[in-house]
């Protein structure tokens, strides 16, 4: 006969109910284990994905994800000049805001280098990857868009052609794929007004110097579009992304590039340990904290309901002592009955986790390493909640069953 589940069976309500409660602490503590997974998941998986040996992004920053980096065009075909690189594309990446049915949509905007890149690496559940050089997009299924819905960004109205599951940015918005192109569309885009005001602006720049009163037809040319007036470079680009052929080392590369003086260049390990250490850092802190202090508070937890439930048969104790029971036999009812309650609250956390997670605003990744650091540190929590227990329990006095 054992001891502690009769114990436990005569009292099955209340320690089921203990072992629920619990079961939703340890939880919370797997899901704040799984949100800095996710996070770290989310503001790597451009980078990964990408699969780019070298990024080269503007000089002294940590572009493009942990900085804004702004690049020319043309770095992409200098790039190209260099010995060992076998393919470089232009990288754009900007969040903006809409309204969408009256309710605010951000879309972390990510451009790919058409037509090199169409985006058929995208894990898709539906739709196709890129087709044309305009007005097509595929869009993560968090943004809520349907294969066929259309959606007005600056002056364009883009449809969208695939969705994908799991692409979601740094900051937590579903990712959005189009041409570099259309993405420099969409985050340059300005009012008409805006517009107005800035040809003017130029113009009057132009007849302040003297330039624009020698040579007249400049002026004209102030009041072109600014993509038709060649003393304007095209829109610039947040990084370059270059691959290499096999064979060639990439730190050779890499500092062959670095000698340039308008860049700077990362490997794409580099790049992901910024990200790590700098958007993540504080998020990664921030949540091993709480996670800390949850455990402390789930083992104090366990400590005075272990201490509570050996009060409560403080009597059964002496009782058992009086008939002859040695030590190890209450040592075992406390023990066993601590780590019945954390191994019922363990898999209750374990199957509610399941069930929510897949609800919350940020994705929550549950590995094999933490449901297995947290099973170990359930069990030291039942040891060390137990001990008060238990030296409430070795105290007892036999005669005590008379008091």
């Amino acid at each position: 006969m054992n001891l502690a589940v009769r114990d436990v069976g005569h009292n099955a309500g209340r320690f089921l109910l203990t072992a629920v409660g619990l079961g939703l602490l340890l939880m919370i503590v797997m899901g704040m284990g799984g949100i800095y997974e996710g996070i770290e998941a989310d503001a790597t998986l451009l980078v990964e994905e990408m699969d780019a040996d070298l990024w080269i992004v503007q000089r002294d920053t940590r572009g493009p994800f942990a900085e804004l980096s702004r690049l020319p065009s043309s770095m992409e075909y200098r790039a190209l000049a260099v010995p060992g690189v076998e393919d470089a594309r232009r990288f754009v990446t900007h969040t903006i805001q809409r309204k969408r049915h009256g309710k605010p949509l951000r879309i972390s905007i990510v451009g790919l280098a058409w037509p090199t890149d169409r985006g058929e690496w995208l894990p898709l559940i539906s739709g196709r990857a890129l087709a044309q050089g305009h007005y097509e997009m595929v869009a993560d299924q968090t943004l809520g868009l349907a294969v066929g819905e259309q959606i007005r960004l600056g002056k364009d109205v883009y449809r969208v052609v695939g969705v994908t599951r799991n692409m979601i940015g740094s900051g937590g918005d579903g990712l959005a794929f189009l041409t570099v192109a259309d993405a420099q569309a969409v985050q340059f885009d300005s009012v008409g007004e805006a517009t107005r005001l800035e040809r003017a602006a130029r113009r009057g720049r132009a007849e302040d110097m003297d330039v624009g009163l020698t040579q007249p037809g400049l002026l004209d040319r102030a009041d072109l579009p600014a993509a038709e007036i060649p003393a304007l470079g095209s829109p610039m680009v947040s990084a370059v992304m270059v691959r290499l052929k096999p064979g060639f080392d990439a730190e050779t590369v890499r500092r062959s590039m670095a000698g340039w003086a308008d860049v700077t260049v990362y490997t794409g390990a580099q790049e992901r340990q910024l990200l790590l250490q700098g958007p993540v850092d504080r998020a990664r802190r921030q949540i091993g904290l709480f996670r800390v202090l949850l455990v402390a508070i789930s083992a104090i937890i366990m400590s005075l309901i272990l201490y509570t439930m050996t009060l409560d048969k403080l009597h059964d104790i002496a009782l058992l002592k009086l008939m002859g029971a040695k030590d190890r036999m209450i040592l075992g009812l406390v023990l066993q009955e601590a780590f019945l309650l954390g191994g019922i609250a363990y898999v209750l956390a374990y199957f509610m986790g399941e069930r929510l997670f897949p609800f919350f605003p940020r994705r929550v990744i549950v590995t094999g390493d933490m449901l297995l650091w947290l099973a170990v540190a359930v069990s030291v929590i039942c040891v060390v909640g137990s001990s008060l227990g238990i030296w409430k329990a070795m105290r007892v006095e036999p005669n005590e069953v008379l008091s």
